[in-house]
């Protein structure tokens, strides 16, 4: 089976029935039709063979990408302009995907990026509290509550056929600490390369852009030879 295949049904198997803090809210985008027709067209695209792919985790969904096309790091405006994918959604920018795809031409475009990567993240799904991003990690009673859905979902990735010597981690601080964690309670991965969080980047560091592309291809080339 195609990886495409593996992927979209992997993205069905999640459903919208977490039991949560009070507090926060799950983002759901995968009940939206227009985020199906997305999902499958890029996948389609993309990995629509069976070769192994080296996996790049991000913390969790955020609203503007995949909480929107269903695709991480991918924005509705990239997800047209840089992988040729029209689409209905409102055309609202998110500073992640814009530093995500600086990467990926870098590396010499769509077809040759994801031609050896799959971006995913940890927890399968996004959260919000007062209607702005939250990530897993923000709230102790919210991590534990979904970190058996993070155990699942990274032993279902890995399944999907993605290599298990090494994964790069966006988030060199929080997410890293977690992941190293939980790496080391399971043996998911031989290694883990952090990289700093394109947000993180494009928010905090963004006079120093083009160094930080260097240091991801940097990284990116390591992950590929080990």
């Amino acid at each position: 089976m195609p990886l495409a295949q593996r992927i979209l049904s992997l993205n069905r198997s999640f459903t919208p029935d977490w039991e949560l803090p009070p507090h926060v809210e799950l983002l759901y985008p995968y009940s939206e039709a227009a985020t199906w027709q997305a999902m499958e067209q890029f996948y389609h695209k993309y990995y629509a063979d069976e070769q192994m792919r080296e996996g790049i985790f991000g913390i969790n969904p955020g609203r503007f990408g995949a909480g929107v096309t269903g695709v991480p790091f991918t924005d509705p405006i990239r997800l047209e302009t840089e992988c040729g994918i029209s689409n209905s959604f409102a055309k609202k920018p998110e500073l992640s995907s814009e530093f995500v795809y600086k990467i990926v031409n870098a590396w010499g475009g769509a077809e040759a990026f994801y031609g050896q990567f799959y971006i995913t993240s940890l927890c399968p799904m996004g959260f919000t509290k007062d209607g702005k991003n939250y990530n897993y990690y923000d709230d102790k009673k919210l991590q534990r509550a979904v970190e058996p859905h993070i155990i699942d979902n990274i032993r279902a990735q890995i399944g999907l056929g993605l290599s298990s010597r090494v994964a790069l981690c966006m988030g060199q601080g929080q997410n890293m600490q977690y992941f190293e964690k939980i790496n080391q309670e399971h043996g998911f991965f031989d290694s883990i390369l952090p990289l700093p969080h394109p947000r993180w980047v494009m928010q905090y560091r963004r006079k120093r852009l083009e160094e930080f592309v260097g240091d991801y291809i940097k990284n990116l080339r390591q992950a590929v030879q080990l």
